[in-house]
């Protein structure tokens, strides 16, 4: 049997030949558990805060002088929350395939829910481009982002390079690019018997490692960065996978490579190139095992390594352990987003509901919490989603006090240091994921003038744990007020923060605070 070296050497010109780079080949990334796994450091702070140990030798004088409490509300921040689907694989909502209803309509219905935080567009290639060099974008993205502007939300999406929910009558990929690039019948029965009239056709797969196909990819990914990787609204792209829906699969069909080393090295190269091309949008990467040998398990490395997201679409209800393995044992620095399709339409009428009273929708929604989720799909129906909760609430409810991040400053100390005042705080997360990048924390004077502040390490804190900081403030800011302020740092771009304490907090998220004075008979009350 050829090994991985001495087929690198055989396929040289054939690479060449089909216009891919050739690179090295990673060694085989083996089945292996995620926590304690070595997948590099965290992320790091250019102007890190100091997190301790703060030993009680080094003050001369110690008092608390704050503290705040968990939250029950909806706390709306950027990496984590709802995500309800303005298009999803099948097109936009019922109503509107149907003709009961307009696009327009059915996105302000979604973008008007109470618990929503994101919007979320999954398209075909052919919905956001017709033809070479340029974007010709279905009227879903231009109105997803004038809803999601309206209502304070933020807007996810992403581009299938292949689906078989319209075939065969049409591919996710654009009728330009089907010329060029050969397709490859991979079989009739997918593995969803229920599927009305599924198998009565061949599926067809393009072949991904073809030079027109890779030409156009790039073109697709520069297209789309050009547009979209600095705009404000934008939360994460999934990354754009092998197979149906673009999740790296095509469930019990074969793929169409010629062979499992060429399948690898076009997608770690296509996995690479999203990688480099995208510098400030978090990209997502799904989860999916390597049933359809693509090097799934390669890429998800090198996508983890390089600080991307983690992506599921079944986990919560009919995918492998070994997804539960990696979800809830990733880096906590990363985020995972969940998303289960069985019953997405959330028809109150046809809900079963178990011996506890919990409900099939309310169940999948618990379990995302027990994998660190930081955000949950909702999908389409607004009108559905409306009954849903206003029958069954306690599901949304707990995924809005529990998901995600929650951080909060839960004491705040003020000591005698250096013939100053330090403050030190520690910094509570009330969620189940940790902080997905780094929390930049500062302190400030209510005019603005003084900012004292800095990063601590990626990830922290961490789900249910405390994270320490200290701050040294100038002598004359003693008994004065000040406000505590939060940002979170992704790949360079910083957001607000909102703290989640029950405390009243600012217009702007802030917390304020008062300082103490100190003198010869010790700390006194603040000016």
């Amino acid at each position: 049997m050829m090994n991985r070296r001495n087929f690198m050497k055989a396929s040289g010109a054939a690479s060449l030949l089909l216009g891919l780079k050739v690179k090295p080949l990673p060694a085989d990334v083996p089945d292996h558990r995620w926590d304690g796994y070595d997948f590099g450091p965290a992320p790091t702070p250019t102007d890190r805060l100091n997190q301790g140990p703060f030993g009680i030798e080094q003050d001369d004088g110690w008092q608390t002088i704050a503290w705040t409490n968990p939250s029950k509300d909806h706390v709306k921040n950027y990496g984590h929350g709802l995500v309800g689907y303005t298009w999803e694989e099948n097109g936009p909502a019922v109503l509107v395939r149907t003709g009961k209803d307009t696009l327009e309509n059915q996105i302000e219905k979604l973008a008007s829910l109470p618990f929503m935080d994101v919007l979320y567009i999954r398209c075909d290639w052919r919905d956001v481009q017709s033809e070479p060099g340029k974007l010709n974008l279905n009227p879903v993205w231009k109105l997803t982002f004038e809803a999601a502007k309206k209502y304070n939300l933020r807007v996810a999406f992403r581009v299938q390079l292949s689906s078989p929910n319209f075939q065969p009558k049409q591919l996710a990929m654009p009728d330009f690019l089907q010329k060029k690039v050969p397709l490859v019948k991979i079989g009739r029965i997918r593995g969803e018997k229920e599927v009305a009239g599924e198998g009565n056709w061949d599926y067809v797969e393009p072949r991904y490692d073809h030079p027109e196909f890779q030409r156009a990819f790039k073109e697709l990914n520069d297209l789309l960065a050009a547009e979209y990787d600095d705009h404000p609204l934008v939360e994460f792209m999934d990354m754009m996978m092998y197979g149906f829906w673009g999740e790296g699969h095509t469930n019990a069909l074969p793929n169409p490579f010629p062979d499992y080393l060429t399948a690898e090295r076009t997608m770690l190269e296509m996995t690479r190139y999203q990688i480099e091309t995208w510098k400030k949008v978090p990209l997502a990467m799904n989860t999916q095992p390597d049933i359809s040998k693509t090097g799934n398990r390669e890429c998800l490395d090198l996508a983890v390594r390089a600080g991307c997201w983690l992506r599921s679409d079944s986990t919560v209800y009919i995918e492998e352990s070994i997804q539960v393995e990696c979800l809830c044992n990733r880096p906590p620095w990363l985020a995972v987003v969940m998303e289960e399709g069985r019953g997405r339409h959330y028809n109150v009428e046809q809900l079963e509901v178990d011996v506890a009273g919990i409900n099939e929708r309310e169940n999948s929604m618990l379990h995302v919490l027990d994998l660190g989720g930081n955000y949950w799909a909702i999908w389409t129906e607004a009108e559905n989603l409306k009954n849903y909760y206003e029958k069954y609430p306690n599901g949304i409810h707990t995924l809005q006090q529990r998901m995600g991040y929650r951080v909060r400053p839960s004491w705040i100390w003020q000591r005698k240091r250096y013939g100053t005042s330090e403050i030190v705080l520690a910094i509570a997360n009330d969620g189940v994921a940790g902080v997905p990048g780094i929390l930049r924390v500062y302190l400030e004077s209510l005019d603005g003038k003084l900012s004292i502040g800095g990063g601590l390490d990626g990830g922290h804190p961490h789900g249910g744990r405390l994270r320490q900081a200290s701050f040294i403030v100038p002598k004359e800011m003693e008994g004065q007020k000040m406000k505590i302020r939060a940002e979170l740092e992704t790949k360079g771009v910083r957001r607000p923060v909102r703290w989640a304490c029950a405390q009243p907090l600012n217009a702007d998220g802030t917390l304020t605070i008062q300082l103490k004075t100190y003198d010869d008979k010790g700390w006194r009350k603040g000016i």
